[in-house]
């Protein structure tokens, strides 16, 4: 009869790390779908483990024995309504992750880094105040 190998403290962590990573994925494409949404964000700590090859794109998540938390960095469209993408993303997010990975997303936090302005509104505001002068 063949022994089980016990899980080492070494392989219960790459188990959670993936299990991070994947659950980051599918967070972070939830949101991404959501219309409204321009782009995912770190911020300046979210730069700085990107630049390191962390390529988490704006998505935090804690994981427990049963639970999960998730926090989303993100850039809303110019015209979009933010408590209306705000509302979709937490849905979309909390959905997609309790049904991919059988956890409860206990909380979905939206952290609005800016608001993303079209080019074209961007040329005619500055033409419009260079107007003025």
């Amino acid at each position: 009869m063949r022994k089980l190998n016990r899980p080492t403290a070494h392989r219960v962590s790459l188990v959670k790390n993936l299990a991070t990573n994947i659950m980051v994925g599918v967070a972070g494409i939830a949101a991404s779908e959501v219309k409204g949404v321009a782009s995912m964000n770190g911020g300046f700590v979210g730069g700085l483990s990107e630049m390191l090859g962390k390529k988490t794109k704006g998505v935090k998540v804690q994981i427990g024995d049963k639970e999960t938390v998730v926090d989303i960095n993100l850039t809303v469209e110019y015209g979009a309504r933010i408590p209306d993408v705000a509302w979709e993303v937490q849905n979309k997010v909390k959905t997609q992750v309790e049904c991919m990975t059988g956890l409860k997303c206990v909380v979905v936090n939206i952290h609005v880094q800016g608001v993303s302005v079209p080019k074209k509104k961007q040329e005619s505001s500055s033409n419009v105040e260079n107007e003025k002068e």
